[in-house]
């Protein structure tokens, strides 16, 4: 079956023929407009919601999400939220770049589950059932985490990490999800120059000339 891909950008949920450009780093992604590739789409326009499914995949700002399932809504203040399912036996995947100091290597934060929930309004992601949160910084893995439940928050660049999935008439505990494991680089230290010994000008200080001094003459 030849594949229909649909391209949408809510910007509100309104539709558009488009081409779907690339997407570029953007300070504040929750701000850019969001694009959906896709094999199949079903809109409700009076709840203001949207089902991608099939080859799904999702850009906004730096944003990515893949998945076989997306499921779009847009709040009565303009916020978006998506949740992307992935197929049987498979994980989706996210991706995003964080803010650096100019200058700086740039950084991503991807990750894969079973399912990730994107709250525009709170800015953060949540990657639910096998889920592993990784971040790369100039190319080279720093962090590499995975546990059952990850949030990442990209205004707080804070994430959570739970062992089990919470789940409806659980009790605590009761959910067998293993434990937290995680790999943390350690970020080099800024680099200092080295003290000089006392009595030692700095580098960089020119030593001034001292004016000679005269003894005073005899009247």
């Amino acid at each position: 079956m030849k594949r229909l891909p649909t391209l949408l950008s809510f910007l509100p949920l309104t539709f558009a023929a488009a081409m779907v450009l690339p997407a570029h780093a953007e300070r504040a992604d929750r701000d850019q407009p969001m694009h959906i590739e896709s094999d199949a789409l079903r809109h409700d326009e009076l709840q203001q919601t949207s089902v991608f499914t099939g080859n799904v995949v999702m850009t906004k700002g730096s944003i990515v999400l893949r998945g076989a399932q997306l499921d779009v809504r847009q709040d009565p203040q303009g916020y978006q939220y998506g949740v992307v399912t992935a197929a049987s036996g498979k994980r989706a995947f996210f991706r995003q770049k964080r803010d650096t100091a100019p200058g700086a290597p740039e950084e991503f934060v991807e990750g894969e589950a079973e399912v990730i929930e994107y709250d525009g309004r709170k800015d953060d992601v949540r990657l639910i059932r096998r889920a592993q949160l990784r971040r790369y910084t100039g190319g080279t893995l720093s962090d590499d985490i995975t546990g059952q439940q990850i949030t990442y928050n990209n205004l707080t660049d804070v994430f959570t990490v739970d062992s089990q999935t919470p789940q409806a008439g659980n009790k605590p505990g009761s959910s067998s999800g293993g434990r937290v494991r995680a790999v943390l680089a350690p970020k080099a230290p800024p680099s200092a120059s080295p003290a000089s010994p006392a009595g030692t000008p700095a580098a960089g200080t020119r030593l001034q000339a001292t004016p000679q001094l005269t003894a005073p003459q005899e009247p």
